[in-house]
């Protein structure tokens, strides 16, 4: 399928560049450097190989949301905000931004939040889970009461917000304990992920901004495959739920989330994620350059789907939730995989 829009794609300043050292063998080091710190050369080759678009970019992780003095978090956003936007500049038909966001403070937050989407033009922010503040073990995850001024005004200035994954900390990680190989994207990332995202539900979040739009990338986080469980254990017990949400936790992810298929490229879990929240809310993405170009493009050129979902997935839903200004396609001129 030629015109994809991808939207997990990432990069590293200096500054940050190290914090993706850990996630592949010494050996593979230098590759993904490389990659992390291009966007004009290589991946825009990968890009036009495999018949993408656009890549919406956002910084690597844990990034701002590891550094635990608020005033650094906020220079290193802005220091790789201002960066971002100088890429896009050059080829904005080939790529746009997510803001990086100093979320330790929410006020700062909400300030960079505006700068981006308001002065650069970003198409909204991109955050990697929790935040770290002052003593290293503080950590901060955003149903927490400070955020409601942020999350009022994201929904002002109707722009997603992506909650992407980061590892728990070491202290944190006790079920882990001898199975490193299950950190990370094989399964702390997820689970970590999920938690957050349900403690957002949870907290009546989406009651009182009813218009936030969420991205989660991985096919979900295993989420869909859990909505009727969260929502259902011991159904024969006549009590009331013990969060916060108006409604079942299913109508929220139904109606405020999103999700892509970074990082997933299975049709099998593709189409269990379409059963439960609809091929609308579902987008086309890679991971990279954690993963290849190709194996996301290649598997999503070829997987059963109808054309009609392949466009939607692969273009115009990410189209019309970021408000990009792209030309519509009919479904036959996107059928033909890229050469």
């Amino acid at each position: 399928m030629q015109g994809k829009i991808a939207l997990e794609e990432h990069f590293a300043i200096p500054d940050t560049l190290m914090d993706s050292a850990g996630f592949v063998p010494d050996s593979y080091w230098p590759e993904l450097k490389g990659r992390l710190l291009d966007i004009q050369e290589r991946r825009l080759a990968e890009m036009d190989r495999h018949g993408i678009e656009m890549m919406i970019l956002s910084l690597n992780a844990p990034a701002v949301q590891a550094i635990p003095d608020t005033g650094k978090a906020d220079e290193i956003a802005r220091r790789a905000n201002d960066y971002l936007a100088e890429q896009v500049a050059k080829r904005p038909s080939r790529f746009q931004a997510f803001a990086a966001l100093p979320m330790q403070d929410p006020e700062l937050a909400i300030r960079e939040l505006e700068r981006c989407v308001t002065m650069l033009g970003f198409r909204g922010a991109l955050v990697n889970g929790f935040s770290q503040t002052g003593a290293h073990k503080s950590l901060l995850y955003y149903d927490l009461p400070q955020y409601r001024p942020f999350w009022a005004r994201l929904e002002q200035l109707d722009v997603p917000f992506y909650l992407h994954p980061r590892n728990p900390l070491p202290e944190d990680c006790r079920i882990y304990d001898g199975h490193p190989w299950l950190m990370g994207p094989t399964w702390a990332f997820g689970q970590e992920t999920a938690v957050h995202a349900l403690r957002l539900i949870g907290s009546g979040l989406f009651d009182a901004h009813p218009k936030l739009k969420i991205v989660l990338g991985h096919m979900g986080e295993g989420l869909p495959y859990s909505m009727w469980r969260i929502d259902h254990r011991n159904g024969w017990v006549k009590a009331p739920p013990k969060h916060k949400a108006q409604r079942k936790i299913r109508d929220y992810f139904n109606e405020n989330f999103y999700l892509t298929t970074s990082g997933n490229f299975r049709t099998q879990t593709l189409i269990d994620a379409i059963l439960e929240i609809g091929a609308d809310r579902i987008l086309f993405s890679v991971d990279w350059p954690f993963e290849n170009v190709d194996h996301a493009s290649d598997w999503f050129n070829s997987a059963s789907l109808s054309e009609n979902d392949r466009l939607k997935i692969g273009r115009s839903n990410a189209a019309s939730l970021f408000k990009l200004d792209m030309p519509a396609r009919a479904a036959g001129q996107l059928s033909q995989a890229a050469e």
